[in-house]
């Protein structure tokens, strides 16, 4: 099992940047793609990106190509959500994960417990 904890989130105003980190720590031996998802107050989660474990194969959602950035350091064993040109509905609360490749909350078994990202207008 992996345990994963974010960090990075705060309040931005529109058009602002943060940088979300996540570190794994316990079974990270495991060669895992890992995902960033987003959960705003009374909306299903949602898939954001994803990157496999080599880093050469990478995978957004629409609503934030262009303006977000996943990337990761596998001796750190921490993966990366450089968000740029913020929105206020880039506001939620931003989950990493770990598993198998996907966009599908379903193929990533490990979680971290949310880091809260809030765009004012």
């Amino acid at each position: 099992q992996v345990q994963l904890e974010e960090s990075g989130g705060g309040l931005v105003q529109t058009g602002g940047s943060l940088r979300l980190s996540c570190a794994a720590s316990g079974r990270t031996s495991r060669r895992y793609s890992m995902g960033w998802f987003r959960q705003a107050p009374g909306k299903e989660r949602e898939f954001v990106a994803v990157i496999n474990w080599t880093g050469d194969v990478i995978y957004y959602a629409g609503s934030v190509k262009g303006r977000f950035t996943i990337s990761r350091d596998n001796a750190k064993n921490t993966v990366y959500l450089q968000m740029n040109s913020l929105k206020p509905e880039d506001t939620a609360v931003y989950y990493c994960a770990s598993g198998d490749w996907g966009v599908d909350p379903g193929a990533f078994g490990s979680w971290g417990q949310g880091t809260q990202v809030t765009v004012s207008s």
